[in-house]
C-alpha cells in the first residue's frame, strides 16, 4: 500500500497542501475498463487520505473545466444537489452530487476579486450545473463532505498575469476568512484527445512528444518547482496542447506567492483517451501568505528586456525569481524604446497592463487612480460593509493620483513637466470638477509663457459611470521624453 503523508498546516500558515488532479470522469465512472484509469483511481484514495488525515478545514477548487467568459463565477449554493451527464462522455453514466459548500468563503473570494475591477457573479440557484472536474475531484477528494468546499470558475480568456492576480486574491480570502485549506487544482497534462474509438484496456498518450513534455513538468512538480513550472507554462501549452494553457498552475502560482518553497510528489501519470493525466501533490516547505505589495510579473518581463536591450542583443537566460525578487524596478537614467515600466513605488495595476510603454520619444501611461502603494487602501473613501461608497473626497483623491503618476513617470525617467497630454475621468462631474480642476492646477498650472497662457499639457475631461474599484477619479497621460 502507497505511504500516506501526515500533513500539518506551517507555522503561521494556512495552505495544508496543494493538489493539481485531473477532472475527466473516467476515474470515477469507469475505472475497471482501464489498468490506467484504474491505477488512477486508487491515486485518488491516497490523496483522499492524506486530505483526511491532515488538519484542514476547508477545500479550495479552482478547475479549468468551469468555464467563464466574462469574469469570474463563484459557487455560493450551501448544498448544491443535482444529476450531471457528462456531454462528452454521457455513456459512462450519470454523476449525481450532493455537496456541502462554504458560502462565506466563496463571498470573501467574490469580494477581493471584485476588488481587482473584474466582473463576479455569485452562483446560488438549484440546478446550475457544476462542472465535471470539479465534481470528480469532490466525490473522489472529499466524498463525505468531512470539509466544506469552495469553488471558483476559469476565465476562459485570461492571460498569465490576470490568473496569477486572480490566485493571489484567492490567498487574501484564505486569510481573511481563517480556515486551514487544501487547495486542489483540476487539470489535466497534454489534451490531445484519440479522436476515434479505443479500446479503453489499450489507452496510451496520443503523441510521444506531449508524453516527454508531460514527464518534464512531472519532472518538475516532483522537485517542488511550481514558479518554474509556471514559467514554462505557455511554451508546455503550445508544445503539447496543454488543457487550457495550463492556466490553472498560474492561478496556483499566485495563490501560493510564487515560489519553487515545496516538497513535491507525483502519485501517478496515466493516459486518459489519450491525453496526459497526473495526481500531484505539493506541500509548502514554508508559510504561504499573501504579498500585501504584490507587483505583478510584468516587472520580472521589463527586467529581462532592459537587460538584453542595455547589455546584450540577446535575451538572457530565465531564472527563477520569488515574489520580492520580481518586484525589483529597472534602473536607467530613461526609459528605453519598447520597455514596459512596473515601479514598485506606484500601486499595481489591477489588470494584465504594464504601469507605462515607451514608443520612440513617447511614454505612454496607463490609467492610474489613487491607490496607496503597497497596500488596496483607496485614500479619501468611506465603504459600507457591503462595499459601497458612502462618501468621497475628490481633492485628496485628485493629488494622490497625480503623486502615483509622478512616481510612475520618475522610474521611467521623466517628469510631471514632460506630460503633454492627459486624459481625466471623473464619476460626478457636476460635484467634483470645480475641486478637480483647482488641484490640477497646482501641479500642471503654474507655468505660463509671456502672454499668460499655460504651457502644461493639453487636458481632456469626461463623465464616467464608473471606475474599476470604488474611486472617483482617474487620469492616463502622454509624456514625451528624450
Amino acid at each position: 500500500m502507497t505511504s500516506i503523508r501526515k500533513l500539518t498546516t506551517p507555522e503561521n500558515s494556512l495552505i495544508t497542501a496543494c493538489y493539481v488532479v485531473p477532472g475527466l470522469p473516467h476515474v470515477l465512472l469507469a475505472p475497471e475498463k482501464s489498468p490506467g484509469w484504474k491505477s488512477l483511481r486508487d491515486s485518488f484514495d491516497v490523496v483522499r487520505r492524506e486530505i483526511e488525515a491532515s488538519d484542514a478545514e476547508m477545500v479550495l477548487y479552482f478547475s479549468t473545466q468551469w468555464l467563464s467568459v466574462l469574469g469570474y463565477l463563484f459557487q455560493a449554493d450551501p448544498n448544491p444537489q443535482w444529476t450531471l451527464v457528462d456531454h462528452n462522455w454521457h455513456e459512462y453514466g450519470s454523476i449525481h452530487y450532493d455537496f456541502k459548500m462554504d458560502a462565506d468563503f466563496a463571498r470573501a473570494y467574490m469580494a477581493e476579486v471584485k476588488e481587482l475591477g473584474h466582473y463576479v457573479r455569485e452562483v446560488n440557484y438549484r440546478g446550475f450545473p457544476i462542472d465535471a472536474g470539479s465534481i470528480v475531484a469532490q466525490k473522489l477528494l472529499n466524498p463525505m463532505n468531512r470539509l466544506p468546499a469552495a469553488m471558483a470558475s476559469c476565465n476562459m480568456y485570461a492571460e498569465k498575469q490576470e490568473t496569477l492576480s486572480i490566485g493571489q486574491a484567492a490567498m487574501r480570502a484564505i486569510e481573511k476568512h481563517g480556515k486551514r485549506t487544501v487547495v486542489v487544482v483540476v487539470s489535466g497534462l497534454s489534451s490531445r484527445f484519440e479522436t476515434t474509438d479505443i479500446d479503453p484496456a489499450k489507452d496510451k498518450l496520443s503523441s510521444l512528444k506531449d508524453d516527454e513534455w508531460n514527464r518534464k513538468v512531472l519532472d518538475l512538480f516532483s522537485e517542488g518547482r511550481l514558479e518554474d513550472v509556471s514559467e514554462i507554462a505557455r511554451e508546455y501549452s503550445r508544445q503539447a496542447n496543454a488543457d487550457m494553457g495550463f492556466k490553472g498552475v498560474w492561478w496556483l502560482n499566485g495563490l501560493t506567492g510564487k515560489t519553487n518553497a515545496f516538497e513535491g510528489r507525483v502519485f501517478d501519470y496515466q493516459p486518459i483517451w489519450g491525453t496526459g493525466a497526473a495526481l500531484v501533490g505539493l506541500y509548502p516547505q514554508k508559510a504561504i501568505q499573501s504579498i500585501p505589495d504584490w507587483v505583478n510579473d510584468e516587472a520580472d518581463l521589463v527586467e529581462r528586456l532592459s537587460v538584453s536591450t542595455t547589455r546584450s542583443s540577446t535575451a538572457p537566460k530565465s531564472t527563477s525569481v520569488g515574489p520580492r525578487a520580481s518586484s525589483r524596478k529597472v534602473q536607467s537614467a530613461r526609459a528605453s524604446d519598447g520597455e514596459r515600466i512596473a515601479s514598485v513605488k506606484a500601486p499595481p495595476p489591477v489588470g494584465p497592463y504594464p504601469h507605462a510603454r515607451r514608443e520612440g520619444e513617447f511614454l505612454f501611461v496607463s490609467g492610474c487612480g489613487p491607490r496607496k502603494p503597497g497596500t488596496k487602501e483607496i485614500p479619501g473613501v468611506t465603504l459600507n460593509d457591503k462595499g459601497a461608497v458612502t462618501a468621497y473626497d475628490v481633492e485628496v483623491q485628485t493629488r494622490s493620483v497625480i503623486e502615483n503618476i509622478r512616481v510612475i513617470l520618475e522610474d521611467a525617467g521623466a517628469t510631471l513637466d514632460d506630460v503633454i497630454d492627459v486624459q481625466a475621468y471623473l464619476t460626478d462631474m457636476k460635484r467634483d470638477f470645480s475641486t478637480f480642476n483647482r488641484v490640477y492646477g497646482e501641479y500642471f498650472g503654474a507655468r505660463k509663457d509671456e502672454a499668460g497662457i499655460p504651457i502644461g499639457p493639453c487636458r481632456t475631461t469626461v463623465e464616467v459611470g464608473a471606475l474599476p474599484t470604488p474611486i472617483a477619479v482617474e487620469l492616463k497621460v502622454l509624456a514625451r521624453v528624450k
